[in-house]
């Protein structure tokens, strides 16, 4: 590291090696990686945060999600690589080419190629419009989440037990809200978060402010909001921790944030948007005048349909009670109706009773027609007979298969060829099992089997003479 005076200033070299290092560079050879190792350090650790603009050029979006690009502009050009975790987290998303953006990054060597490169971290829009693309991004990438889908949307209470309003206290709103709400409806307390509304920690306190009152149970009804202003001034509604507070509170909230050509992603977000703060305090109270003037309305006209209700009812009766008979003569009628019936009862019963006990005596004369015990008698004596008949049967079928098989056995004995040996005949086979039947088959010393009605023997053939 060298110092070169330039008048009075003294510049420092932060790259010119000291003269130990460079004679050491100039004594020992280097190889390529241990150069660039020494380069990549020196980068590393004099360049560990830079800030640097530029166009974007050359972009690549890698399947592994990181992007490469260059950042030029009209001089000069560098590399540079946003891994896919920072690109996840930049509200831009993926730049286009050609846009102006500021990069917050590290600088540092690629040694496989030898080549300097800007690692970013993060990554903004510059010139006009950075806001406005900002927010379009954000916006496109909320609403695709669902948070500004008008089925989340909640219905306000009709008359909320608690107010609760998060803004600056010492803003036009908060003075405008109280004004309303106490000209409205004056008896519904209100409980308010003091809270920054622009600035860096306006975000961070508005989000706090939603959170509490939410989570405390005692409001009903949310107010979120400030007066107008510039773009800028009303941003922090816009960030996106302010965004997701406000939707995902547990109870309903209003956005009403600047004048009613503003417009910001809280009143996307809001279950209803008030074009102004007062707006806001009109829209979550009735007014307690018109409510009051309402209710005698229906009060009165309550009362006048009881009266003429009531009259009704009072011709009605007056006509029913000139219609109703002496209770006395009616209750007379009605006993002597009911001793006729009671009359007629008895004498069906003593009918049906009479019908009972004659068609029970019908049942026992039948009855004993059919007794258990003798028709038992008929059943065993024909089963009996049935037996007998059984036994003949069987035994007369018997000894007529016997007789079948006996002349079938002596049938079967004539006709074996076995029996024809007990007369004296005998059966001559070769040693093959060959039958001789005739004595031209035989040759001198050939060998025979005789078979006999009980027992064989062997014979050889002496001579071969033969007879026709």
């Amino acid at each position: 590291m060298n110092e070169k005076k330039n008048g009075n200033r003294t510049t420092m070299d932060l790259f010119a090696p000291s003269r130990r290092a460079a004679q050491t560079l100039a004594a020992e050879p280097l190889s390529v990686s241990e150069l660039c190792r020494r380069i990549r350090g020196t980068l590393e650790k004099n360049y560990k945060q830079v800030r640097v603009r530029g166009e974007i050029a050359d972009s690549t979006l890698a399947r592994s999600g990181h992007l490469y690009f260059s950042l030029a502009d009209d001089k000069a050009s560098l590399p540079a690589v946003m891994f896919r975790a920072a690109l996840s987290k930049s509200l831009m998303g993926t730049p286009g080419e050609g846009e102006k953006v500021e990069c917050l990054g590290r600088l540092t060597l690629y040694e496989p190629r030898g080549r300097t490169q800007l690692v970013v971290d993060s990554m903004s829009p510059l010139g006009e419009g950075a806001l406005a693309i900002k927010l379009a991004r954000l916006k496109a990438r909320l609403a695709e989440e669902g948070l500004f889908d008008p089925e989340r949307k909640r219905p306000l209470p009709f008359l909320p037990r608690c107010i609760g309003v998060v803004t600056s206290p010492t803003g036009a709103a908060i003075r405008d809200i109280l004004q309303v709400l106490g000209r409205r409806f004056p008896s519904v307390p209100v409980l308010v978060f003091p809270c920054l509304v622009q600035g860096e920690q306006a975000a961070e306190q508005i989000v706090l402010g939603l959170e509490r009152l939410g989570q405390s149970g005692r409001c009903d009804v949310l107010i979120v909001g400030r007066g107008g202003g510039s773009a800028e001034d009303l941003w922090a509604f816009n960030e996106e921790p302010v965004v997701r507070a406000v939707a995902t509170c547990p109870v309903p909230v209003i956005s009403a944030v600047g004048h009613e050509v503003d417009l910001v992603l809280s009143d996307l977000a809001a279950d209803l948007r008030a074009p102004t703060p007062s707006a806001a305090a009109e829209l979550v109270v009735p007014d307690r005048a018109e409510l009051s003037h309402d209710l005698r309305k229906r009060q009165e006209a309550l009362w006048r349909a009881s009266r003429l209700q009531l009259s009704e009812a009072r011709r009605n009766l007056m006509t029913l009670t000139r219609r109703m008979r002496d209770p006395r003569l009616v209750l007379a009628t009605q006993r002597q109706r009911l001793d006729e019936v009671l009359r007629r009862l008895q004498d069906a019963t003593e009918k049906g009773l009479r019908q009972r006990r004659q068609a029970l005596n019908e049942a026992r004369v039948r009855l004993a027609a059919f007794e258990p015990r003798a028709r038992l008698r008929a059943d065993r004596q024909r089963l009996e007979s049935l037996q007998k008949r059984l036994v003949r049967t069987w035994r007369n079928r018997s000894a007529h298969r016997q007789q079948e098989i006996q002349a079938r056995q002596k049938t079967l004995g004539n006709l074996d060829p076995l029996a024809v040996l007990d007369r004296g005949y005998s059966l001559v086979q070769t040693q093959d099992g060959t039958l001789i039947r005739d004595a031209v088959e035989l040759r001198p010393g050939q060998l025979l089997n005789l078979h006999f009605a009980r027992g064989q023997a062997r014979a050889r053939v002496e001579n071969d003479d033969k007879k026709e």
